[in-house]
């Protein structure tokens, strides 16, 4: 696969899969497949619509629905003149979407079935949307992605698209209670899944004839859209969900001969906690990676015996383009290990170090903040220079905000977050973002959010409320507020209420103070 070396974008990859195999399925989505040399022609006709309505080299394009192959098919049309997808997701509330579409000043957006109500909500707040193409929708009145695509030739376009320019933006939560887009540029995105480095990828990277991936969680995360991109690359073919669901994840295991999956430990939880799960024949199942959050040791015990395929942990970020760190499937031992609690060694070409608050290296088995520098890292946050100057610095190492430490052999630990951030159910939620919505309520004097250990998501949210003198508010009533403003994921499972937030003599929160109940006797603070 030479041809992967010398691309100069990954729809130069998908081009040349398509000369080579284009008979070969790159997408499978119920009983739709889409072929290599389809999703080219496909991929070009949307370009040329996309010229035709105006849409520049370096403009935002967005999609706004739950997985579909045509989605791919719309980033490539996109990315081949040089145009951005930015996926929103769909989880969030109205305000929330409205946000990300004026932030990224996307002209053009695609939506999926059972969205169009939320961006004609969100119209008035988004004036700069021209065009809305419904993809599979027929609640949208409007322009149909297939009908329009069609109108368009299936000729190349002719752009000079590079590997330094932006190909993909996704938004991450961010700690002042606003998305950040993430830009990956072309190089980025295909240092994460260059397939043509043979010699430098680990066992389970390697792409095989007949390879079949579960694409099951949402393009919206890098986690989806990484996995798409991916298969793409390594020319094999993709089985897309809506979401994900246990129940047809099993049916597609068994009747598509999966053999890669991705998933969030919460997910491996909900599968093996099936009444099918002990019927499901699991022998063509290779690997199945994991991440977004550690998973308990008892529980990969009981995935890798019912299960019976290969283990890898992946560790990454958005910003990151997806995985830096993995631990490959040899380390992880049935009867449990010292290095299972790591999330293992460096990908190819990752460079790691643990740094203190001034960015002064540290000791190997000193905790401290992970930095991490390779050409896997985003370019910038879009149109924030102060927090990409924060989070990168002048020499190109990228600030996580994760804390952990490098053992003697190499491997990294994650002992606990920098920044407030909570991981529930592969989720990011940060205490600002849900502490902003639940400021608005007349009743709330003070509030602070935490991230307490939960069997089921990892962390769960968790409220600590001070309510203003002489008022009443119930758990409920402050839940269902939040609801009101954020997606259901971010807002409090419980509430605790008290008399006053625990404070620094500057006036910080102290949520160490907060979280300490929830998290004693246990050995990192990060579930």
């Amino acid at each position: 696969m030479q041809a992967v070396l010398e691309a100069e974008s990954f729809c130069d990859i998908v081009r040349e899969h398509a000369r080579l195999q284009g008979s070969t399925t790159a997408f499978t989505y119920g009983d739709e497949t889409i072929s290599f040399a389809e999703l080219n022609e496909g991929s070009n006709r949307v370009a040329h619509g996309l010229e035709a309505l105006g849409v520049k080299k370096g403009e935002r394009v967005s999609f706004l629905g739950k997985n579909h192959p045509l989605y791919f098919e719309a980033l490539l049309g996109a990315a081949k003149i040089g145009a951005v997808m930015t996926p929103v997701n769909w989880r969030l509330a109205a305000p929330e979407v409205a946000y990300i579409l004026a932030d990224c000043e996307a002209r053009v957006v695609f939506v999926g079935e059972g969205f169009a109500d939320v961006l004609t909500k969100v119209r008035p707040d988004t004036p700069l949307v021209e065009q809305v193409i419904g993809i599979d929708a027929p609640d949208h009145a409007g322009t149909d992605y297939r009908t329009w695509r069609d109108g368009f030739p299936a000729i190349p376009v002719s752009a000079n698209v590079g590997l330094d320019d932006d190909a993909l933006q996704l938004y991450t939560s961010g700690t002042t209670g606003r998305p950040k887009g993430a830009v990956m540029t072309n190089r980025s995105i295909l240092s994460s899944r260059n397939a043509a480095d043979q010699d430098e990828m680990r066992k389970w990277q390697e792409p095989k004839e007949g390879d079949v991936t579960l694409l099951a969680m949402p393009c919206f995360h890098i986690s989806g859209t990484g996995t798409g991109i991916g298969t793409m690359v390594a020319g094999t073919n993709s089985i897309v969900l809506p979401e994900y669901d246990p129940t047809k994840a099993l049916d597609l295991i068994e009747n598509y001969n999966i053999s890669k999956i991705f998933l969030v430990p919460a997910a491996i939880q909900i599968l093996l906690n099936h009444p099918r799960i002990s019927e499901v024949d699991f022998s063509r199942l290779q690997y199945i990676t994991y991440g977004a959050s550690p998973i308990p040791l008892e529980l990969m015990k009981q995935a890798m015996e019912v299960l019976g395929c290969g283990f890898v942990q992946m560790y990454g970020m958005t910003e990151t383009s997806g995985t830096i760190v993995a631990l490959d499937p040899e380390d992880h031992k049935p009867e449990g290990s010292p290095k299972m609690r790591s999330v293992g060694t460096p990908m190819p070409g990752v460079e790691l170090k643990i740094i203190d608050q001034d960015g002064n290296e540290l000791p190997v088995g000193t905790v401290g903040e992970i930095a991490t520098r390779s050409s896997k890292n985003m370019s910038r946050y879009w149109n924030k220079p102060e927090a990409t100057t924060e989070t990168i610095d002048e020499d190109g190492w990228l600030r996580t905000g994760d804390a952990g430490y490098l053992d003697d052999d190499g491997y990294l630990y994650i002992h606990d977050r920098v920044k407030d951030m909570i991981i529930s159910g592969g989720e990011n939620v940060y205490p600002a973002e849900v502490e902003n919505a639940l400021y608005a309520h007349p009743k709330i004097a003070d509030v602070a959010v935490i991230g307490i250990p939960s069997e089921k998501w990892g962390e769960e949210v968790k409220a600590c409320v001070v309510l203003k003198a002489g008022e009443a508010l119930s758990e409920a009533e402050i839940i269902a507020h939040a609801r009101e403003h954020i997606a259901g994921y971010k807002c409090p499972k419980s509430v605790d209420f008290i008399e006053a937030l625990p404070r620094n003599p500057s006036g910080k929160i102290l949520r160490r103070e907060l979280r300490a109940p929830y998290w004693e006797g246990k050995d990192r603070a990060v579930n």
